[in-house]
């Protein structure tokens, strides 16, 4: 299992590589959502299961 740590420098990987280009940034930012979901122990509301959309 990742650590908090390392899911946060993950993130502050992927923010480092963002270029403000909305098309070229947004598989970036999906992969910055999953992190996030992760790091915080979030699923989307009334799901009892995995999230299939982002993975979480």
């Amino acid at each position: 299992m990742e650590t908090q740590a390392s899911l946060q420098e993950q993130i502050d990987n992927l923010n480092s590589q963002l270029t403000g280009e909305m098309f070229h940034d947004m598989e970036i930012k999906d992969q910055i959502h999953n992190l996030d979901m992760k790091l915080k122990g979030v699923k989307p509301m009334d799901t009892h299961i995995d999230c299939i959309g982002c993975g979480s």
